[in-house]
């Protein structure tokens, strides 16, 4: 007898946008609060864990054509150009910069190093925890 799926799948669809939504706000708020990109990045792959639970392997595959061992390591590649960055002028491994400027809409806006390392980490994160979920389920 094959389960009939419908409920959970349709509910999935709105509670990935939501968790989207949260890791967004995670990883922007974590320069200041807590989170940033790894807690960021650990709310992102728990979306993908749910897709998988919702869906079969084949259909998250198909409707996310990533490689996520990539992923993690692009991430990785970026945190270390980011360290390598201040080592260029010649700054300790990983030291941060910051720069303000005025957007037209938004007004004075802030830019650090801080949120491309970040980037660099939640990328890493997502990379391997979806990796290991997939290498897990494929298993069974």
């Amino acid at each position: 007898m094959k389960i009939n799926e419908v409920i959970l799948q349709s509910v999935t669809k709105i509670i990935v946008f939501i968790i989207l939504t949260l890791a967004l706000y995670l990883f922007f708020s974590g320069h200041n609060n807590p989170g940033g990109g790894f807690v960021g990045g650990l709310v992102l792959a728990s979306s993908f864990v749910l897709m998988l639970l919702a869906f079969d392997i084949e259909t998250v595959k198909e409707g996310i054509p990533v490689d996520f061992k990539i992923i993690s390591a692009f991430g990785a590649l970026i945190v270390l150009l980011t360290g390598l960055g201040a080592t260029i002028f010649g700054e300790a491994f990983l030291t941060q910069t910051f720069a303000t400027f005025e957007l037209p809409l938004f007004g004075e806006m802030e830019f650090s190093t801080v949120t491309i390392f970040e980037i660099g980490v939640a990328l890493a994160v997502v990379g391997v925890v979806v990796t290991i979920i997939l290498s897990i389920s494929e298993d069974v």
